[in-house]
């Protein structure tokens, strides 16, 4: 992992930072899209857009062709978003951001396992993205399977066994439950991760199918 890092910051000095600096101001309209420098901003920054996209007034930030052209050069995403495969979660969609402006790793019921972590290391290690946010959602599919099969001592087909495995720890009868017990397990143990402590803040959220809106968790 080590050597990787280092080749990721070689390449990274070239791309999203140079001497540390982000994006320039021409390449980021309007103002208040600037790339956030702390955990605090992003997190700000991804709730505002999360706001519009629940109020249906989304605006679609950096999508247009010149910036296109801007990242293809260099990025430098603020935050990492770890969270499920769920067609109807798309983070870019749900915190209304564009292209750059996210990492985003995506598995069933966001479980995680040493090449999953790797990826969302990456983000903070070598892009210097100050957050990562670990975002759950409700009515997980992945999630309420795996507490069926657990719950009947089923055993499912293939490797979608591992995801009933993985979920097994945080099982309860209550799917909603599980679904925030396992989100909060997964920030544990990201912000027990030695890669990310000190570089990245680590939280949870919630994010509600019906009303569109993200709500923190931890």
């Amino acid at each position: 992992m080590n050597s990787f890092v280092v080749l990721g910051a070689a390449a990274v000095s070239g791309g999203a930072f140079a001497g540390g600096v982000a994006l320039g101001r021409s390449d980021l309209s309007p103002p208040e899209e600037a790339r956030p420098g702390t955990a605090e901003e992003a997190w700000s920054a991804l709730m505002r857009g999360n706001r519009r996209w629940a109020a249906g007034r989304g605006r679609h930030p950096h999508q247009s062709a010149s910036h296109r052209r801007a990242v293809a050069v260099r990025q430098a995403p603020f935050a990492v978003v770890l969270t499920c495969i769920d067609s109807r979660v798309s983070p870019e969609v749900v915190f209304d951001v564009g292209v750059g402006d996210l990492l985003v790793v995506r598995t069933a019921a966001h479980t995680i396992d040493p090449l999953v972590r790797g990826a969302v290391e990456y983000g903070p290690a070598d892009l210097r993205a100050p957050l990562v946010v670990v975002l759950g959602h409700r009515r997980c599919g992945a999630v309420t399977h795996a507490a069926d099969a657990l719950r009947e001592g089923r055993r499912l087909p293939g490797d979608l066994q591992r995801i009933v495995e993985a979920l097994r720890p945080v099982y309860s009868s209550d799917v909603e439950q599980m679904i925030r017990a396992h989100t909060g397990a997964t920030v544990a143990r990201l912000r027990a991760d030695p890669l990310l402590r000190g570089r990245a803040q680590v939280l949870g959220a919630l994010y509600d199918l019906a009303s569109g809106q993200v709500a923190r968790l931890t």
